[in-house]
């Protein structure tokens, strides 16, 4: 073959000089689309670096913990895009089941161990947050996710209305079936509202799930109604239309501090609660800015957290600083609250 070959394409006997030209042509073209591809990057470059770095939070969180957690996050990371996503419990976890790895959900904040640990198989273990400063009960088993807080319930009493009655005070779940407390008692619904949930559950554990089901369906006789949300009993109790409220004990705190005439009650079962924690989707992990929005909440928010809205414990040692809070808080027994438990248990509830 000759010395000019491009393509398969030979030409014996080429002049030599002529067959410099194109490779000095094509040498020089090369050379110009490699400038122009090297200011295309450059210029792609430079529009990539002016989107700002993007961590999206998936939350079933209350408002005002979604206001404060995003006001601390945007101090702390100002040119970073930060976004707090309010889903309901469910329906994060089944969006988050559906999605899979491809959600935009970075961070999954304050979400009940139950549901995360239906996720688990989409959660990356949280290897570079120290373990050792949360309480035993608070830790999960593989590290998929850490602890954030824990809401407790409680019998909530408006003094002044048993007191117009001439009513004592209910000591126990039993005395709640007393023919006097008709329709003087709400609560959450426990088929449709997770702290109602948490009632049911705490007495499934103490007493076995038939006999807790046959009790709530006896209490039905005296509810006066089920209001939506698990604040809604202690918010009608506070308001004087109702007398007795198993409702959240946080709120209950909070109206007490705010003049309201109430009292918080655990009966022998102890206070019902549910601990959330705080996830991270697996594969999201490469984003770096996903690890330090995290670290930043174990290092520097969790304990102002804690301190300024819900006090029940969650790390060694912790203090409970919020004016008319319980503490200690006699926890009950809440094992065994997965999905499929909470789903066998409403459909006994139902039946």
């Amino acid at each position: 073959m000759g010395a000019f070959d491009i393509a398969g394409r030979t030409r014996k006997g080429a002049d030599t000089h002529r067959r410099g030209q194109p490779r000095q042509r094509i040498g020089r073209r090369l050379a110009a689309l490699a400038l122009v591809l090297a200011v295309v990057l450059a210029l792609g470059g430079a529009a990539w670096a002016d989107e700002p770095t993007r961590v999206v939070i998936y939350t079933p969180t209350e408002d005002y913990l979604i206001e404060y957690m995003q006001q601390r996050l945007d101090e702390a990371f100002p040119d970073w895009d930060i976004s707090i996503e309010y889903y309901h419990t469910g329906d994060l976890a089944a969006k988050v089941k559906a999605e899979g790895a491809d959600t935009e959900c970075d961070i999954i904040f304050d979400c009940e161990y139950g549901y995360l640990q239906s996720l688990a198989d989409l959660l990356v273990p949280i290897d570079f947050v120290d373990e050792s400063q949360f309480v035993e009960d608070m830790l999960s088993d593989d590290g998929t996710y850490m602890p954030v807080d824990r809401y407790s319930g409680s019998i909530i009493v408006r003094d002044d209305i048993l007191q117009e009655k001439d009513l004592p005070v209910p000591e126990s779940y039993e005395d709640l079936l007393k023919p006097e407390y008709k329709g003087l008692i709400e609560m959450p619904d426990p088929a449709a509202s997770s702290t109602g949930f948490l009632f049911l559950k705490s007495l499934a554990n103490a007493w076995g799930d038939q006999e807790a089901v046959d009790y709530f369906h006896a209490l039905d006789e005296n509810i006066l109604q089920y209001p939506g949300g698990g604040s809604g009993p202690v918010k009608d109790a506070a308001a004087g239309e109702c007398a007795i409220a198993l409702s959240l004990t946080f709120k209950a705190a909070e109206l007490i501090t705010e003049g309201y005439p109430l009292s918080i009650h655990f009966f022998e079962e102890g206070a019902p609660y549910t601990p959330a924690g705080l996830a991270i989707v697996k594969g999201h992990e490469a984003n770096d800015a996903v690890i330090e929005v995290v670290k930043y909440f174990y290092s520097d928010i969790i304990d102002d957290y804690l301190d300024t809205y819900l006090p029940e414990l969650v790390k060694v040692g912790q203090e409970n600083n919020i004016p008319n809070y319980p503490d200690p808080i006699p926890y009950a027994d809440m094992s065994n609250n997965t999905p499929e438990v909470k789903e066998a248990l409403i459909s006994l509830y139902e039946d």
